[in-house]
């Protein structure tokens, strides 16, 4: 952390994708909503959609073209049943993957499930300027994800270096 700087918050919108929950029982978008509020950013808003690409790929399109929403971060939908297909949604509106976002996630997890966590396909990208986050649906994944590296990361105090910093520069030519 750097005491020169400034905290800036970060608006961020929350996705659950699922075929079995509503947003009533969803304990992973409710963990992920109560930490990014709890850490100072705004949760601009939150919603869920069934397990279908192109339901998926509808809401990443709208968040994505909305400039109040800075980040999307997804739970579910990204095992490896026939119904996982947030990772297939997310990769076709990448404009750049995040490659060491699933690599580090993966490796935090083995630490604590084993080699189970090869079955995880948690995935990020960046899309005309909005950083997208895709986690497992379970609330423990979503924990992991945010407590080890989304504060972090998504902080700009951060060092030595953080997403948040690189905002202003995303669109660049």
């Amino acid at each position: 952390m750097s005491d020169n700087r400034e905290f800036v918050p970060v608006n961020i919108a929350v996705l659950t994708v699922s075929d079995t929950r509503s947003l009533e029982e969803d304990k992973s978008g409710d963990l992920l909503s109560d930490r990014i509020k709890g850490a100072g950013h705004n949760l601009q808003t939150r919603d869920l959609v069934k397990d279908n690409k192109s339901e998926i790929i509808k809401k990443l399109n709208e968040w994505i073209s909305t400039p109040e929403i800075d980040v999307v971060i997804a739970t579910g939908g990204t095992g490896l049943t026939g119904r996982d297909v947030t990772p297939e949604a997310f990769k076709s509106v990448f404009e750049k993957e995040i490659p060491g976002f699933g690599e580090i996630f993966r490796v935090m997890s083995y630490e604590k499930i084993g080699t189970s966590t090869i079955q995880s396909r948690a995935i990020a990208g960046v899309s005309r300027g909005t950083y997208l986050f895709a986690l497992p649906g379970s609330p423990s994944a979503c924990r992991d994800a945010w407590d080890e590296i989304l504060i972090h990361q998504l902080d700009y105090r951060f060092k030595p270096c953080n997403l948040v910093e690189l905002m202003p520069r995303l669109l660049e030519v």
